[in-house]
């Protein structure tokens, strides 16, 4: 069948900066960049390309924020309305066993875990705010538009983006709602998609923007929100924690539980994708998370609102990419700019942007528009505070992967407050995250809670939360680039990890008559990217569908 989007006549619109992804770093990029325009009287066409239905929808953290950046960027934040009311007012480190935790002694955790004057908040709040800033100073914003495809002219500069074709039915032809994508044509086009965007990770490729950073490292966050009993709420109470559950299959990453205002509490889970055993289920560890005598006392009485999962980036320093290419820049988490020291990525994502932004606006302002090579931003991103914070803690994530949680923890509070991340070496994490699956006879099954429908929940419920939506007749937006691999290679080896690493119940095996089959549920997807990064085979890549799908997460 001939692809039905070939020789379509497309729209075409001109402008002198389009920013794909309306997330922390994207806004940044923009509300910068206007005001350096209207600072300077200069007209400037900028447009904001949001895949969500609305600014927000698929803007999943924990999320506690220190206000850096934002300082920077709006100064006045607190009397123009930025939702951020939690001031974090008492900050623990706990270590779980299944039955008990301890309190880690402040003094002993690694300062960059230190949350004083930080606020606890809704991302999702906080950038729609962004949003209405930067429409406020002139930006256009456009949700409910993937960017599909990046445009290259002869040089093989980057020109701008098509945005993905609406009406597309699933076995490929023309719907009677069929509407083509547009050629969105730009001097510069800066990437803001996120952790692991799928046409950021084809430019790191295409340009080898990552020959000198080893491989980019990622973990899933997986997040609950929950009314609970004012009884057991501590407005500003900020719980980080680590080992049990996830010491019992060996499996690095940690807990966090933070109570925000209004009898509001954010729980979650954040999960190593580096992990060995194929059995491992971070949705799973999640609702055995909420069996801990010390969670537990929280939610009794308590009501689940929200769910949701979405990868995080957390390489940091060693797995930077060169962020510029011919006419396009990487910002934020798509570049990987999240100091998982600190976890924490919204100020140096932000900071990211703001950045560009800076050098952008000189490029605009120079008389070879288009002929320079945006090697300034890089440079800018060298010289600024994100680098050197960057930098301090470049060696957080590659010890607690060397070394464990307990002896790599030991290392990093050493490094972090005995010598103030100066030691003279780096370590690398050379190995791919995909890398780390054993094969099912050297792994133990593990036998998860069964949900009780109160404190444990399971996958299609959790989905319900999250207010996913796609089309169901449009094309997959999950592809296999062999569909053989699941059930010959990855079945018999691992037991199709899919079925597990996936939070939302995408994948499945599915017996029939005529043998197992493998199954791919696109509707159930929040867009968390696991399957992309974690696949073993690497066979599953992640595409846009249909733009305004996906998840809509409110207030999360």
């Amino acid at each position: 069948m001939n692809n039905p989007t070939e020789h379509i006549e497309r729209e075409s619109m001109d402008v002198d900066v389009v920013v794909v992804g309306a997330g922390p770093a994207g806004l940044a990029t923009a509300c910068r960049l206007m005001q350096l325009a209207n600072l300077h009287n200069r007209s400037l066409s900028l447009v904001v390309l949001e895949k969500g239905s609305e600014i927000g929808a698929h803007i999943l953290s924990g999320a506690i924020i220190e206000t850096t950046a934002l300082d920077e960027l709006f100064p006045n934040w607190k009397s123009t309305g930025a939702p951020l009311e939690t001031l974090v007012t008492d900050d623990q480190m706990r270590f779980y066993t299944a039955k008990s935790s301890l309190k880690w002694p402040s003094c002993l955790t690694p300062k960059t875990m230190h949350n004083s004057g930080n606020y606890i908040c809704s991302l999702g709040k906080l950038v729609q705010w962004l949003g209405q800033q930067a429409e406020n100073l002139g930006v256009d914003i456009y949700p409910g538009f993937p960017a599909n495809e990046v445009l290259f002219d002869e040089q093989n500069r980057v020109t701008g983006i098509l945005t993905g074709d609406m009406g597309i039915s699933a076995d490929g032809t023309r719907k009677s709602t069929f509407e083509p994508g547009i050629h969105l044509r730009a001097k510069y086009t800066v990437f803001a998609e996120g952790s692991r965007g799928h046409l950021g990770k084809q430019l790191i490729k295409r340009f080898g923007l990552d020959e000198h950073a080893t491989p980019q490292h990622y973990a899933i966050g997986l997040k609950e929100l929950w009314e609970v009993d004012p009884k057991a709420h501590q407005p500003g109470l900020v719980i980080h924690g680590a080992g049990w559950p996830l010491s019992e299959s060996n499996t690095r990453g940690g807990s966090f539980l933070y109570h925000l205002e209004d009898c509001l509490v954010a729980l979650g889970l954040i999960v190593d994708l580096n992990y060995s055993n194929p059995y491992v289920s971070p949705f799973d560890e999640l609702q055995r998370y909420k069996t801990h005598p010390a969670i537990k006392n929280v939610l009794e009485n308590g009501k689940r609102i929200g769910y949701g999962a979405r990868a995080i980036t957390k390489g940091g320093f060693n797995s930077l990419p060169t962020l510029s290419m011919p006419g396009g820049l990487l910002v934020g988490c798509n570049a990987g700019t999240l100091n998982f020291s600190k976890i924490k990525g919204v100020h140096t994502a932000m900071k990211s942007g703001m950045i560009a932004a800076e050098s952008l606006f000189e490029e605009l302002s120079s008389s070879d528009i288009g002929g320079r090579t945006l090697r300034e931003y890089d440079l800018a991103f060298k010289r600024s505070w994100i680098s050197r914070e960057l930098y301090l803690s470049r060696n957080f994530g590659p010890a607690l992967h060397r070394f464990g949680t307990y002896l790599g923890g030991a290392f990093n509070f050493i490094e972090q407050n005995c010598f103030q991340s100066k030691l003279p070496l780096t370590l690398r994490d050379t190995s791919e995250d995909h890398e780390g699956l054993l094969k099912l006879g050297k792994s133990h099954p593990i036998n998860y809670v069964k949900p009780d429908g109160k404190l444990v929940f399971d996958k299609n419920s959790s989905v319900f939360l999250t207010n996913t939506n796609h089309e169901e007749n449009q094309p997959v937006h999950l592809h296999l680039i062999d569909p053989e691999i699941p059930l010959k290679i990855n079945l018999p080896i691992w037991g199709e990890p899919a079925q597990k690493y996936c939070p939302a119940g995408v994948y499945e095996i599915v017996d029939h008559a005529a043998g197992p089959q493998f199954q791919i549920n696109a509707q159930n997807c929040i867009h968390c990217k696991t399957c992309d990064i974690k696949d073993p085979s690497q066979n599953i890549i992640w595409i846009t569908p249909e733009g305004g799908s996906g998840p809509n997460y409110t207030a999360m």
